[in-house]
């Protein structure tokens, strides 16, 4: 792996976060708490190694521009503002979330929980657009 690999390691991150994410709600629907617990301590793990790599990453290459124009532009433009913003508080949501479980103070943890994984996936998941969008479309 070199260095220009990171943008695609961070798209798989981002992805396996989402994934997990799914699954961690899917799971505790289904009143399997222990399993619940493993996949969102997976989707925490992910999404720390996702912003490691990605700091990491532009420290190095800076900033990387959007080349593409016209609606496609402003379609970007609109998903990076909203992601960005989403995720400068994804870290203490998701902290804050984790630790009310860890606590066993269930019922903040669901109420958070209810705010902290709609923002968590939607920003996993324009992660990915946005990376496909930048280095796979050819913009």
């Amino acid at each position: 792996m070199t260095f220009s690999d990171l943008p695609t390691v961070n798209a798989i991150l981002n992805g396996a976060a989402a994934s997990l994410l799914v699954a961690g709600f899917v799971l505790i629907r289904a009143g399997r708490r222990e399993a619940h617990r493993r996949a969102m301590t997976a989707a925490f793990a992910c999404s720390v190694l996702f912003l490691v790599s990605y700091l990491v990453y532009h420290f190095e290459a800076g900033s990387v521009r959007f080349q593409g124009t016209g609606p496609v532009r402003t379609f970007y433009l609109t998903v990076l503002l909203t992601h960005t913003v989403l995720a400068a508080v994804v870290p203490f949501l998701a902290v804050t979330t984790l630790v009310l479980a860890r606590k066993e103070r269930f019922e903040a943890h669901r109420r958070l929980a209810r705010v902290t994984l709609p923002i968590w996936l939607y920003v996993s998941v324009t992660g990915v657009v946005i990376y496909l969008m930048l280095y796979r479309m050819g913009f």
